[in-house]
């Protein structure tokens, strides 16, 4: 706990509006806690719906500008922000890892790394992305949407931050961020980023607060045209109802219940294995997680077994001490939702493998749970079928492969999914089947440059790469 303690507070009071450092409407403040002590870590305003109204003038002013301010120019802009990300690494990594509990060489790569990655790969598409083509004697170009507002989750604060703003600002959008109050302190890093590299005012704004206020406000306001949001798929649905007032564009990255189906050719081991990993990445607290195993009922029980040992191996500590594969949970209120499914999942019958509602040992502060596996799970219990957002793992039998899709496909979710088998082809045909938005094919790494987003209740639009940039483009025909 001791490296925790030592974190510095870090005071926000004021917005960043029009490319200046405002005081807010109202007089609230939220407190940022560190979910590994529990102590206040930062301070932010509670914004009101006057500030997001001050910050979408700002935004509207700014649209015509930037929105025909030249590819090169915007171009350098971006690359000017990864180049800062990165050269804040450390700060970054620090402050999620106390923020959200990722452990912080993990958080060095993750969750520094990768935004200022993402911002990069939005630069060097600039240098080729085509904003027109001509089809027979007819003109089709690609314009900025216009005022976007961005709406993001505790998770990956800076990420998915990033995974918006970036190609926001690419395709010549001006954008008002509201970053998730539980993790908001590394979107004042990258305000004070945009604000040192000179982005014209106006051109991006920082509202912070909570959702049912900021948010709903940005959700609603007529001049926002297209509303940005990752949560959870029941805020995404009110995001979506109150937008629809407006018709503005809206683009949705929700919740997960993603399966990992382990064919019976596969290298049995080194999959589980890999599922226990791809489950409890960030502690779980990740909307693409394969939270559902579905192996060969013959193979049933060799799984939990691999599984039970590969869970108790993930040791469950400070996440800024070091040693550490997993931190603790992001809020209590979130740990309380985790200890609840796992109650639920021992009521309803699954078989507690490993873990449970009891605290880690050693560990009184903090809002740790337990790395947990479930077996014999039914895909209709409740651990199977909703969100939990923790280190809870279901494993469940099927009979045959085509039972194995049907598990798979039976969620109300469609967002990731993993396959393994030792024949690629047949790997690729059984992920063509799922019906979800990305698949891990033999563990198959993250790519920043390919699309990510879902089917179903997890969603609309996709981010990332070409992808994410079209969705802040509208396609006018010009026509001889």
């Amino acid at each position: 706990m001791e490296a925790s303690a030592k974190f510095e507070p870090k005071v926000h009071d004021k917005l960043f509006i029009n490319g200046q450092w405002v005081e807010s409407t109202g007089t609230g403040a939220i407190d940022v806690i560190n979910s590994t002590t529990e102590e206040v870590m930062g301070r932010i305003p509670e914004g009101t719906a006057d500030d997001v109204n001050a910050a979408v003038a700002a935004a509207k002013a700014a649209f015509e500008s930037w929105s025909t301010t030249s590819v090169e120019s915007r171009r350098r802009y971006l690359q000017l922000i990864a180049d800062k990300l990165a050269s804040k690494k450390e700060e970054i990594a620090a402050l999620v890892a106390a923020e959200v509990g990722m452990p912080l060489p993990l958080a060095t790569a993750v969750q520094a790394g990768m935004p200022a990655m993402v911002m990069g790969s939005y630069a060097e598409l600039l240098s080729s992305f085509q904003f027109e083509e001509t089809i027979g004697k007819a003109l089709v170009v690609k314009e900025p949407v216009g005022v976007v507002g961005c709406i993001t989750p505790w998770n990956f604060p800076l990420h998915q931050v990033i995974c918006k703003v970036a190609p926001a600002l690419a395709a010549g959008c001006t954008v008002v961020l509201k970053p998730s109050e539980v993790a908001p302190l590394t979107s004042f890093v990258l305000a004070e980023i945009i604000e040192d590299i000179g982005l014209p005012a106006g051109v991006f704004n920082l509202v912070t607060g909570y959702g049912p206020v900021v948010g709903e406000a940005i959700a609603a306001h007529p001049d926002v045209d297209m509303v940005s949001f990752t949560g959870s798929t029941r805020a995404g649905k009110r995001v979506s109802e109150i937008a629809a007032q407006t018709v503005k564009k809206v683009s949705l990255e929700l919740g997960g219940k993603s399966a990992n189906v382990i064919l019976d050719d596969a290298d049995f081991e080194r999959a589980v294995k890999s599922g226990v990993g791809a489950c409890y990445f960030n502690s779980g607290q990740t909307c693409s997680a394969l939270t559902r195993m579905l192996v060969p009922r013959s193979r049933h029980d060799e799984a939990s077994a691999i599984a039970k040992k590969t869970a108790e191996g993930f040791t469950v500590g400070d996440p800024l001490g070091g040693a550490a594969k997993l931190g603790p949970l992001v809020s209590a209120t979130q740990r309380e939702r985790v200890i609840g499914y796992i109650k639920k999942g021992i009521a309803e019958g699954a078989t507690l493998v490993t873990g449970g509602a009891d605290r880690p040992e050693g560990l009184d502060k903090g809002y740790f749970v337990r790395p947990t596996v479930f077996a014999n799970v039914n895909n209709k219990m409740t651990i199977a079928q909703e969100e939990i957002f923790g280190p809870v793992l279901s494993i469940i039998p099927y009979e045959d492969e085509d039972d194995a899709i049907r598990i798979a496909n039976d969620t109300i979710y469609g967002l990731a999914g993993g396959v393994w088998s030792g024949d690629p082809e047949r790997a690729k045909r059984v992920a063509r089947r799922l019906r979800t938005g990305q698949v891990e094919i033999n563990g198959g790494k993250f790519n920043p440059l390919v699309p990510f987003g879902g089917y179903k209740q997890s969603g609309n639009g996709r981010e990332l790469g070409k992808y994410g940039l079209e969705e802040f483009l509208e396609v006018k025909a010009m026509l001889m």
